[in-house]
């Protein structure tokens, strides 16, 4: 079997000894690898392929890792981390103790800046710029690239805003594929596509930014990279280089389905066909218990609004989107403007739900705070992807809302049992509540087959005995709950144990706490949060303010990022799975 080039890489000083001619030939044997294994370890896939010859001409034309390259969103650095030591280990990719699915400064030196949020990469390059010239260092070169939907958050134009007014030696790298997750919106987006057919307006908007602008081209010719890249590394100053790719490049389904083929699962690498997943009737997903809720509540309430920034099926918003798109919003990837469009949206009388993965709403901190909760506004804010969340890891685990909401006056923090309860909260928020509420909710399917039973109003502050018991209380909030009452029904001898679902973490239900407290000797609280600030420090300071003398157990995610892995693997190391919760149950009946 012939040697392939690939094989022969494992640095970019090695890429650098071949010859450009042969650079086509890399670019396919890149593609086929990445192809084979995602088919079968999973992963993200259209962004990378789409990026093949510009990574390829990054690392043959520049000093890396000397010259600071910087991927935004990390999506597309499969062929980065292939080229720069980590190609042995690619097959690792997401899994536990494997490289990570996104760059990390601590996994490898050309891996100048974590991103695996996006809109980052031109305010981290600019500050390295900046820190260069300071140093008198000004022949390194600083190249962040950028997608067209990251490029139009507002960070990344507070970036180019500011970059524009230095000398900084930065160039950013527009990727314009039309698409970041899904198909990329707003104004911008109709800008670039008019740059593309040559009618946009005379002015280029990064030219009157103060930016040498160049392009755009084509992303998939490797010799016109090359030879502009080799241009550019010559000019000082700020610069951006408008490169045209297309996502899923080289695999005929991923470019024509490139939603799905974002993140496509398992798949035939030789047909690209998806592999089917079986036909059981299964339980819906959390995303889509909302996506459907929100229709049918919309149907019947006019006032109902639905805001995602750039996730509309990754939410599910897109059912409403498809059925009742002049009340259905996708802002783009802008939290921040979510939320205060939100709170716009409440103070003329409508009813927003605004959907943001927990991960992303760190993003619009002040927002929530400053817009909406100090102005007491009933925004009903959707938190998808509570929780630990597998292979994404670290940047993407939703395990801080509790915490850092928790602190703010006026708002409500609600997490369902089950699917049945997401929608009754659903349907409650929309009744009229006098609060902005927070309803948090885990990646992956509900526990009923049977869940779109008739609406019922929840009672705020309200709590449920599931089991009652004489000894230990054991206090759950959210979907974890359920983990809980199995390892109970299993335990041999139970009549000790008592269970009690909480969803409400703020405000608490006090009353019943009241009687928890007097009632069992011990309690064991249980999230799937960290521990720090969550629930469980909520039922302490509860304990402690009232001078009960219960023993407490406080179980969750420990203060440290926890890495990617599968659930079950995650849920483990944060000693919150079923073995580690009988064990603690068992601890305390034995005292």
């Amino acid at each position: 079997m012939p040697k392939t080039l690939l094989s022969t890489i494992n640095s970019p000083n090695d890429l650098k000894r071949l010859a450009q001619e042969q650079l086509p030939q890399l670019a396919q044997e890149i593609r086929s690898f990445i192809i084979t294994i995602v088919a079968t370890k999973e992963g993200h896939l259209g962004a990378s392929l789409g990026v093949v010859e510009l990574t390829i001409a990054l690392h043959y034309v520049f000093n890396t890792p000397i010259d600071n390259l910087i991927w935004d969103v990390g999506h597309q650095a499969y062929g980065h981390k292939i080229l720069t030591g980590r190609k042995d280990v690619f097959e690792t990719n997401r899994q536990l103790n494997g490289i990570s699915g996104f760059p990390k400064i601590d996994e490898s030196i050309y891996d100048a800046f974590g991103t695996g949020h996006s809109s980052t990469s031109i305010s981290a390059i600019l500050g390295m710029a900046i820190a260069a010239n300071i140093k008198g260092d000004i022949t390194k070169n600083h190249i962040a690239v950028i997608g067209d939907a990251s490029i139009a958050s507002g960070m990344a134009f507070e970036g180019l805003n500011h970059g524009g007014v230095t000398n900084a030696n930065v160039l950013i790298i527009l990727n314009d594929n039309a698409i970041g997750i899904d198909p990329s919106v707003g104004a911008l987006k109709k800008y670039l596509t008019n740059v593309k057919k040559g009618t946009a307006k005379d002015e280029n908007i990064f030219e009157c930014l103060n930016f040498n602008y160049t392009g755009p081209i084509d992303g998939h010719n490797i010799n016109d990279l090359i030879k502009e890249l080799k241009r550019l590394q010559n000019i000082k100053g700020p610069k951006l280089l408008h490169v045209i790719t297309t996502k899923g490049k080289g695999l005929k389904q991923a470019e024509e389905n490139q939603v799905t083929y974002h993140a496509p699962g398992k798949f035939n690498k030789t047909t690209g066909d998806l592999i089917p997943k079986n036909n059981l009737v299964q339980a819906p997903k959390y995303q889509d218990v909302f996506g459907h809720t929100i229709v049918e509540l919309a149907l019947n309430n006019k006032n109902i609004v639905g805001i995602t920034p750039a996730m509309p099926t990754g939410s599910s918003l897109k059912y409403m989107m498809e059925k009742i798109p002049d009340r259905a919003f996708d802002v783009g990837i802008a939290e921040q403007h979510a939320v205060t469009l939100a709170a716009g949206m409440v103070k003329e009388g409508l009813i927003p739900f605004c959907n943001i993965y927990s991960t992303f709403l760190q993003r619009a901190y002040d927002q929530v705070i400053h817009d909406v909760a100090l102005q007491n506004l009933p925004v009903i804010f959707c938190l998808d992807r509570a929780g630990l969340v597998g292979q994404d890891g670290a940047t993407h685990h939703g395990i801080y809302d509790i915490a850092f909401l928790r602190c703010i006056p006026n708002l409500i923090i609600f997490a369902p049992l089950n699917e049945i309860e997401l929608r009754n909260i659903m349907y409650t928020a929309q009744l009229g509540l006098k609060h902005p509420i927070a309803i948090r909710y885990p990646r992956g399917r509900g526990e009923n087959v049977d869940w779109k039973k008739k609406f019922k109003k929840i009672n705020i502050g309200s709590s449920q005995e599931l089991k009652k018991g004489t000894k230990i209380a054991v206090i759950s909030t959210g979907t974890i709950g359920n983990l809980v009452s199995k390892v109970i029904n299993d335990l041999d001898s139970n009549t000790e144990i008592g269970h009690y679902s909480m969803p409400f973490i703020k405000p608490l239900d006090t009353n019943r706490l009241k009687s928890i407290c007097t009632n069992y000797e011990a309690i064991i609280s249980i999230e799937d949060g960290c521990i720090s600030g969550g629930f469980g420090s909520a039922i302490s300071e509860f304990v402690l303010d009232n001078t009960y003398k219960n023993t407490i157990k406080i179980l969750g995610v420990p203060d440290v990022f926890i890495e990617h892995g599968s659930l079950e693997e995650l849920h483990k190391i944060a000693k919150i799975d079923y073995t580690t919760i009988k064990k603690s149950i068992n601890e305390l009946r034995l005292s």
